[in-house]
């Protein structure tokens, strides 16, 4: 199923891998936003291990995204694996891919303030469009 592929997305509730590292090719870009809890791996260990991985925040990816706590309890990477959060990237602290035969990997497992900003565009569109009701709490 990734063979062929670009760019792989993932948002799912596995338990399991659901494709096999194996098969990426140089210059794949993964997203991975499911497998959102520590026993939970939509990613396996070889994806892990093949890519330069950026993380929204590493704190939360490792404390819920079994994608990198399971590589990392059974010793397949290093702590030291995960390259940067995005915001290190978009601001220039770190490069992100190196090189067009780099294959990368970003794991996100979601922050507050995107669903902030996320409301705040919805509120702004439906109010530009007149749309829904106000409620008086």
């Amino acid at each position: 199923a990734v063979r062929g592929a670009d760019i792989i997305c993932t948002a799912t509730t596995a338990s399991t891998p659901v494709f096999d590292g194996r098969h990426l090719a140089p210059g794949m870009h993964i997203n991975a936003v499911g497998a959102y809890l520590p026993t939970m791996q939509e990613v396996d260990a070889v994806t892990v291990q093949r890519s330069l991985v950026v993380v929204d925040s590493q704190t939360a990816v490792l404390a819920e995204a079994g994608d990198l706590i399971i590589p990392l309890k059974n010793g397949d990477i290093a702590a030291d694996h995960i390259h940067a959060e995005l915001g290190e990237i978009v601001s220039g602290q770190k490069l992100g891919r190196t090189s067009s035969e780099q294959i990368t990997f970003f794991k996100s497992v979601g922050l507050a303030v995107q669903d902030a900003v996320a409301a705040r565009i919805v509120l702004h569109n439906a109010q530009a469009a007149n749309l829904g009701t106000e409620a008086v709490l």
